[in-house]
């Protein structure tokens, strides 16, 4: 049964320590010795009924989300903040290569007019708006 109490520290190790935590850990523990306890019965090896109980108990999402722990983000760090950084860099990559594929076409097609700026204004509003999300949330992350 110890190998129970391993696999419910481990499912608990990034919820930070309270009372709430140490209850329901413990709850946790009580359901799948239970758990371990009825499958023997039924004739399982211990070894057997010990993952059966780990696999159908699953993760503790409902568990983390009751409790208030956002298990995806690392304290101090902001994944959206690094998403729009990202989404900016991509767009001006992108804008600039769509607008080279234009100037491309209009002086190897039409030489005699000039019509890329055109289409160059409207790519433009891309990397534009994904700036000004990016300091939207910059701004954000300050306060």
């Amino acid at each position: 049964m110890n190998r129970l109490a391993q696999h419910v520290n481990d499912l608990f190790k990034d919820v930070p320590e309270s009372e709430q935590k140490a209850s329901i850990m413990q709850e946790v523990l009580q359901n799948l010795e239970e758990k371990v306890w009825d499958l023997m019965e039924q004739g399982k090896a211990e070894e057997d009924a010990i993952n059966k109980a780990i696999v159908e108990f699953g993760d503790i999402e409902d568990l983390t989300k009751e409790l208030g722990v956002n298990k995806s983000a690392k304290p101090g760090k902001s994944n959206k903040k690094n998403n729009t950084k990202l989404n900016l860099e991509y767009s001006i990559w992108g804008s600039v290569l769509i607008i080279a594929l234009f100037v491309f076409m209009n002086f190897y097609y039409s030489s005699h007019v000039i019509w890329f700026v055109y289409p160059t204004f409207a790519v433009l509003w891309w990397p534009l708006t994904m700036y000004f999300r990016w300091m939207k949330v910059k701004g954000e992350s300050k306060n």
